[in-house]
Formats: structure tokens, C-alpha cells, sequence
């Protein structure tokens, strides 16, 4: 009996009908929020990708009859873009200006949200003003640079009244500068982006660290260095992978401005494949190119998703460490 009473007093408590119910409301809720986009990918992505992993491992080119007839080629394709000299140096550029865009669109981004940080008077004009660029269509932004970036247009003009020494680079037809001169439209265009999420970690970062730093006498300097920053460490990194993933992708800028050129100073991997796919016409090559390129970006994923975990984990640590004394006390 008083073994039975011990086992009934361990057992754990039945949910409530109320709890269950909600709980699968909750359940409802999530698969009707889950169910549009699961039908898209299997109703609309899924047979795209079917095919396209179809004209992968057959040879066809529009010049050729139904695409049904193509002959199998195995992996061949896979072979000719990996040894393929052009695609090589595409990724290279494609990985320089992701890069370079993306840590630019972060330092920016991160300084406009630490000056934003704290409230004040007409705080909402500037918000609007450094959102603008994100909300510009990307080819507007490439015919509007292509008018101001001419050798003796507008740009080289201002720079050079304002520092008194000519200032005329050809920023449309070096080949040298031409990357980098997407570089710094892209910055511009999508530095609001950075700028968003970094306000939003910023004002996430709890007070009380803060000011227990202040207590003990700590400057701005060490605490921006010792506290927030190490409590952004998530944010920042999910800041740069999406911007990466999403500079990686870039093209409507680079072909208004360049289709690749001058020479091959711009082609990039979206460049590319457009090119080998809609210009050149070979279509099982640029559909093995997309595959490799999106596994490339899988890999990418996957391994911030680790990063991310590490992240939390050791912020979560963090938390735990700086309740310890509290505990105690």
C-alpha cells in the first residue's frame, strides 16, 4: 500500500483537458502557418529542381529536339564546370565581392544602429532616410550609378572640388575597379539591412549586465568591448551569413552595369550562368552549374546553423555563470 502510494505521488500530474486543447490549437496553428509554403516547395520547387537535376545528367541544348530525347551523360557535366577555368574564377569573384559587400554592409549597418541605439528627438526622420537605399529597386540603383559614375560625371566632380586634387577613375570601364564598384553599390543598397537587425540586437541586449559594468566602474569602451558585444555575437553572425547568402546571389546590378564586363572583370557565378544557360544556350551545363553552386550554399548553411548553436551555447553559458551569484546569495 505504501509502495503503491509512493509510485502514485511520483507519478507525473495528467494534463488538463483545457491544456491538451490548446496545446493542439497551437499544433493547428503551426501547420496552417507551415502548410502554404510546404505545398509550394512540393507543388512548384520540387518539379524545377526535378527537372533541373534531369538536364544535369543529360546533354541538351536548345538546337536539339525534344528535351525528353537527350542523350545521358552521367556526371560529365559535373567534370566540364569543375574543371572549368571560368567557373573557377567566377567563384573566386563572386566569393571577393561577397565578402567585401557583406563586411562592409556590417561595419556600416552596425555603426548607423549604435548611434541609433538611444531614443531622441526626431529619431523617426533618420530611420526612414537610412532605410531608403533597401527599399531602392536594384536596377534603378544601376542605371542611376551608371549616370553618376561617368569619368567627368557628377561623383568624380564633387570629390574632386572637395579635395582640391583631380579625381577622375573610370569606374564603368576599368577593369581593375569594376568589381569594386559593384562592391560599393551593393554596400550602399543594403546597408539598411545590417542596420536593421543590428538595432534590433542592440535593443535586445538586457540592462542589467550594463549596469552592473557601470557600477563597478567600467568605460563605455570596455563595456561595448567586454559586455555587448559578446551578448551580439549571435546576431552578428546571423547578420553576416544572410547578407552573404544574399550578396552571393547578386545580378541585377552587375549585368545593367556590366554584363559581365569589362572583359570578364564582373562575372561573377549568378553572371555566369545566366550567360551559359540564356546567351550561350547550353542549357545541361547551366543546370549542373545551379547544383553545384546550391550545394556550395548548403554547406554554407549548414555549417552557420553549427556556428549558431555554438553561439547560443556558450551565451546561454554566459546567463548561467552570471547567475551564480545570485543564486548563491
Amino acid at each position: 500500500m505504501a509502495v503503491a502510494a509512493l509510485s502514485a505521488a511520483e507519478a507525473p500530474p495528467q494534463a488538463s483537458p483545457r491544456a491538451i486543447s490548446r496545446q493542439r490549437a497551437i499544433r493547428r496553428f503551426k501547420l496552417s502557418l507551415l502548410a502554404p509554403l510546404i505545398a509550394l516547395f512540393a507543388f512548384l520547387l520540387v518539379p524545377v529542381l526535378l527537372l533541373q537535376l534531369y538536364f544535369s545528367f543529360h546533354q541538351w541544348t536548345v538546337y536539339l529536339s525534344s528535351w525528353w530525347d537527350a542523350d545521358y551523360v552521367g556526371i560529365d557535366l559535373f567534370k566540364e564546370v569543375l574543371t572549368d577555368p571560368r567557373f573557377g574564377w567566377a567563384t573566386l569573384r563572386s566569393l571577393a565581392f561577397a565578402t567585401s559587400s557583406t563586411l562592409g554592409c556590417f561595419v556600416f549597418g552596425f555603426m548607423l544602429a549604435y548611434l541609433m541605439k538611444r531614443p531622441f528627438r526626431g529619431q523617426a526622420i533618420y530611420y526612414i532616410i537610412f532605410i531608403l537605399p533597401m527599399l531602392t529597386v536594384p536596377v534603378v540603383v544601376a542605371y542611376t550609378a551608371e549616370m553618376m559614375l561617368y569619368q567627368s560625371g557628377p561623383i568624380n566632380d564633387v570629390i574632386t572640388r572637395l579635395s582640391g586634387f583631380e579625381f577622375k577613375p573610370s569606374w564603368l570601364s576599368n577593369p581593375n575597379i569594376a568589381l569594386m564598384t559593384v562592391s560599393l553599390l551593393e554596400i550602399w543598397n543594403w546597408t539598411p539591412f545590417s542596420f536593421i537587425i543590428m538595432l534590433a540586437g542592440l535593443s535586445a541586449i538586457p540592462k542589467e549586465p550594463v549596469e552592473a559594468a557601470e557600477i563597478l566602474g567600467a568605460s563605455k569602451w570596455r563595456i561595448f568591448w567586454e559586455v555587448e558585444l559578446p551578448l551580439l555575437r549571435p546576431v552578428i553572425l546571423l547578420a553576416l551569413v544572410l547578407r552573404f547568402l544574399e550578396a552571393m546571389a547578386e545580378f541585377p546590378k552587375t549585368w545593367a552595369l556590366f554584363q559581365g564586363g569589362p572583359g570578364s572583370a564582373t562575372e561573377t557565378l549568378p553572371v555566369y550562368i545566366f550567360m551559359t544557360t540564356w546567351q550561350y544556350f547550353q542549357i545541361s551545363k547551366g543546370a549542373a552549374m545551379s547544383y553545384i553552386v546550391m550545394l556550395m550554399m548548403v554547406v554554407i548553411v549548414l555549417l552557420a546553423i553549427q556556428l549558431l548553436r555554438r553561439e547560443k551555447r556558450s551565451l546561454d553559458k554566459m546567463y548561467e555563470q552570471s547567475d551564480e551569484p545570485i543564486a548563491g546569495a
